[in-house]
C-alpha cells in the first residue's frame, strides 16, 4: 500500500518541527498547532494515525483524541505527555481510547517504534475485517439459502435470524467493539440456530408442553449448528459464537455450563437477541408478549441467564431499534 497518512498536533512549533522530521521518512504527515483546525482536518481527510500532544490551550489532547475517536474510529490515537498521573492516562484509554501513550523526553527511536507497532495494530484490524466482508461475500448465497430453509420450516419465526441479527450487530456497535468482531456476531446472528434444521418438524410444530426428551433433543441444535458449520475453516471464531449462545451468566446454561466472561461477548449479545426475538414473536400456542414485556423479563434475569452490560446496552438501543424495525416492515 502507500504510505500510511498521519495527523500530528502540538502547539508549540518546535515541538511540532521534530515529530515532523522524525516521520516524515517513511510517512505522509500533515500537522496543525491547532486541535480545533486538526478536527477539521479530520473531517475532510482520512489517517491512519494520530499523534498529539496532551498540554494545549485550545483544548487538552485526551479531548482532542476523544473527538478524533468519534470523527474516526478506526484512526489509531496516540497521546504524547510529559505527566504519568494514572487519572490523565486512564481518561485517555476510556474516552479518547488511546493505543499508546509516549513519555516526554522520548527518543526519536522510541517515538518511530510506537508509531509503527500502533500501525502495524491498524493493519492487522483492517486485515482481519477485510476476511470478514470478504467471507460474507463469499457465503452470501449459502448463508441466505440455509436461513430460508431454516425460516421455512416453523411460519411463526419467518425473518427470526434476521431480527436477532439486527438487535445483536446493534449492541456490538453500542459497546464498540471492533468492526471485525462485529462483522463475525453478524455471520453468528444470522447462523446461530441453522442446527434446528436437524430437529424434527413435529418437535418444532407442537403445540402442547414438551416432554424431557423432545426438550433434548431441541438442545441438541447447538450441536447440529457447529456439526454443520465446522467443515468451514473460515468460520472458526462465528463457530465459537454459536456454540455458547445458550450458556448463562450464572453458568446454568447449555451445553457446557460456561459462566461469566468464559462466555464469548458475541455469545453474551445473541442470547439478550434471541430471547427477546422469542418473547415477542407470536405463537400459536401462547400470547405475543409487548417488547416492554419483554424487556423487563431479560431485565430481571440480569447478572443469572444474561450479562448485565449487555442488558443495560439493549435497553438504550431497543426504542430506536424497534422504530426501525417497524419503518423496514411498513416500507416492505
Amino acid at each position: 500500500m502507500d504510505k500510511y497518512k498521519i495527523l500530528i498536533v502540538d502547539d508549540e512549533p518546535d515541538n511540532l518541527a521534530l515529530l515532523y522530521r522524525t516521520l516524515r521518512g517513511k510517512y505522509n504527515i500533515v500537522k496543525s498547532t491547532s486541535p480545533l483546525a486538526a478536527l477539521d482536518i479530520l473531517r475532510g481527510e482520512n489517517f491512519h494515525c494520530i499523534l498529539s500532544d496532551h498540554k494545549m490551550p485550545e483544548m487538552d489532547g485526551v479531548e482532542f483524541l476523544k473527538r478524533c475517536y468519534e470523527i474516526s474510529p478506526n484512526c489509531m490515537r496516540l497521546l504524547v505527555t510529559a505527566y504519568s498521573d494514572a487519572g490523565i492516562l486512564i481518561d485517555a484509554i476510556n474516552y479518547a481510547k488511546i493505543y499508546r501513550y509516549i513519555k516526554k523526553p522520548y527518543s526519536p527511536d522510541e517515538l518511530m517504534l510506537i508509531v509503527e507497532n500502533a500501525l502495524e495494530y491498524w493493519q492487522l484490524k483492517s486485515d482481519n475485517s477485510a476476511l470478514v466482508n470478504d467471507l460474507k461475500e463469499l457465503l452470501a448465497g449459502t448463508i441466505t439459502a440455509i436461513v430460508e430453509a431454516l425460516d421455512s420450516k416453523d411460519t411463526y419465526t419467518l425473518g427470526r435470524s434476521k431480527r436477532v441479527t439486527f438487535y445483536s450487530v446493534k449492541m456490538a456497535k453500542a459497546l464498540h467493539l471492533s468492526n471485525s468482531t462485529i462483522g463475525k456476531i453478524e455471520l453468528a446472528g444470522l447462523l446461530h440456530d441453522i442446527g434446528m434444521i436437524g430437529v424434527s418438524d413435529e418437535i418444532l410444530a407442537k403445540v402442547e408442553t414438551l416432554s424431557s426428551d423432545e426438550y433434548s433433543e431441541i438442545k441438541k441444535h447447538v450441536q447440529h449448528s457447529v456439526k454443520i458449520l465446522n467443515d468451514i475453516k473460515q468460520l472458526k471464531e462465528v463457530i465459537e459464537i454459536i456454540r455458547y449462545h445458550h450458556e448463562f451468566y450464572d453458568g446454568n446454561g447449555y451445553p457446557f455450563g460456561k459462566k461469566g466472561e468464559e462466555i464469548p461477548i458475541g455469545s453474551r449479545i445473541i442470547a439478550v437477541a434471541d430471547a427477546f426475538d422469542s418473547m415477542t414473536t407470536p405463537k400459536i400456542y401462547r400470547r405475543q408478549v409487548t417488547p416492554m414485556e419483554a424487556l423487563n423479563k431479560i431485565k430481571a434475569l440480569s447478572g443469572k441467564q444474561f450479562d448485565p452490560i449487555v442488558v443495560e446496552i439493549f435497553e438504550q438501543i431497543l426504542p430506536e431499534s424497534l422504530n426501525e424495525i417497524k419503518v423496514e416492515m411498513q416500507n416492505a
